[in-house]
C-alpha cells in the first residue's frame, strides 16, 4: 500500500523549493494519531492522584507522543508504518556496509527534511516542560529523535536514540548540525528533484529507485568518511554509559509514567524492568496495548496532547 501526499521537491532558478498539498497540510495533525475511546474522567482523576503523589517522577516518551505533531509511528494499529505500508525501517549494519543504501537513506532524508525538521511541539510536549518548569518532573527519557521536547524547553531530558538534528561522521566522529548538511546535500544536487509518495517516522520519505539513483552524497568534510544522523538505528545498540545513566534516574525517581510508546523495544523496556524491580509505581499513558500493562498499576487510552494538559502538576 502506498500513500501520496502530494510533496515534492524540486530545483528552481538556483533554490530549492517544497511544495506541500493543501490537503496534506491541513490534515496532516491527526493523520498519524490511532482512533481511540473518549477521555474517561475517571480515568483522569486517577492520572491526577498518581502525579500528585509523584515527588520525584521520571516520565518515558516514545513515538506516540509526536503523532499528534504530524510524524507518524511505526506500530499503531491502522495508521502506524507498518499497517499502512510494506516499508521497513533502515537497518544499522545495512547503512555500514552498503554506499547505495546509504545514497538511498539520503536521499529520502534529504526530501523529508524540511517538513521534519520544521514541525513543532504539541501540548503534550509543552505540558511535560511545564511539570519540569514547576518541579513535578524529575527526569524526562524520550525514544524520540526528532527534538520536540527540546523545541518544547525540556532541560532534564536524555534522548535515548539520539536526535535526528545532528550528524556524525563513522570514522573521525566529527558532529555537525543537519542544517548544515542540507545546505551540502543543495550544493551538489542543483538539478535532481524527486516527488515523495508517502512518509516515515524518522524524517525520510518514500522515493522510487530510478529518483535515488542520480542523488550524490558528500562525505565527510574533515576526513571524507561516511557520514551518519547521530541515531540508534533498528540492530544498533544504545551507548552503555548512557544506559547506565538512564538506569540512575530510574532507581533515584519514586514513580515512572510512559507516555506514547508500546514498550516493544528492549532499549525502553528495561527501564520499566528496573523500576518494577525496585517495585515503583507505574503508569501508562499509549493508545493501544504495551509490552508491559500487567506492570502498570494504571493504563490510559487516550491522544497524549489531549490528557496531559488536563493534569494540573502542582
Amino acid at each position: 500500500m502506498r500513500m501520496s501526499f502530494g510533496l515534492t521537491f524540486r530545483a528552481a532558478k538556483g533554490h530549492w523549493m517544497v511544495n506541500i498539498s493543501r490537503q496534506w497540510s491541513r490534515g496532516s495533525i491527526r493523520l498519524f494519531v490511532p482512533p481511540s475511546p473518549p477521555l474517561d474522567p475517571e480515568k483522569v482523576k486517577e492520572l491526577q492522584r498518581f502525579i500528585t503523589l509523584s515527588k520525584r517522577l521520571l516520565v518515558m516518551t516514545g513515538a506516540g507522543i509526536s503523532t499528534e505533531s504530524g510524524i507518524p509511528d511505526y506500530r499503531s494499529e491502522k495508521v502506524g508504518l507498518y499497517a499502512r505500508t510494506d516499508q521497513k525501517p533502515i537497518q544499522h549494519g545495512d547503512f555500514l556496509r552498503s554506499a547505495p543504501i546509504r545514497q538511498r537513506y539520503w536521499a529520502r532524508n534529504f526530501v523529508g527534511w524540511p517538513r521534519f525538521s520544521s514541525l513543532q511541539p504539541n501540548p503534550a510536549h509543552w505540558a511535560l516542560s511545564n511539570w519540569e518548569r514547576l518541579g513535578k518532573l524529575y527526569w524526562l527519557v524520550t525514544q524520540n529523535v526528532d527534538a520536540l521536547h527540546t523545541k518544547a524547553g525540556s532541560q532534564r531530558l536524555t534522548e535515548l536514540h539520539g536526535c535526528m538534528h545532528r550528524v556524525l561522521c563513522l570514522d573521525c566522529g566529527e558532529q555537525i548540525p543537519r542544517a548544515v548538511l542540507q545546505e551540502r546535500f543543495e550544493a551538489l544536487n542543483r538539478t535532481w528533484s524527486a516527488e515523495a509518495h508517502g512518509l516515515a517516522p524518522d524524517g525520510d520519505v518514500f522515493l522510487t529507485e530510478g529518483q535515488v539513483q542520480s542523488f550524490q552524497v558528500p562525505s565527510c568534510a574533515q576526513c571524507g568518511g561516511p557520514l551518519k544522523p547521530d541515531v540508534v538505528f533498528f540492530g544498533d545498540t544504545v551507548n552503555p554509559d548512557k544506559v547506565d545513566f538512564v538506569h540512575r534516574r530510574v532507581k533515584e525517581a519514586d514513580s515512572l509514567l510512559v507516555v506514547g510508546s508500546s514498550l516493544q523495544v528492549y532499549s525502553g523496556y528495561r527501564f520499566i524492568l528496573t523500576a518494577r524491580e525496585k517495585q515503583l509505581p507505574i503508569a501508562i499513558l499509549n493508545i493501544g496495548p504495551t509490552r508491559s500493562d500487567d506492570l502498570a498499576c494504571l493504563k490510559l487510552d487516550s491522544p497524549c496532547g489531549e490528557l496531559l494538559p488536563l493534569i494540573d502538576p502542582r
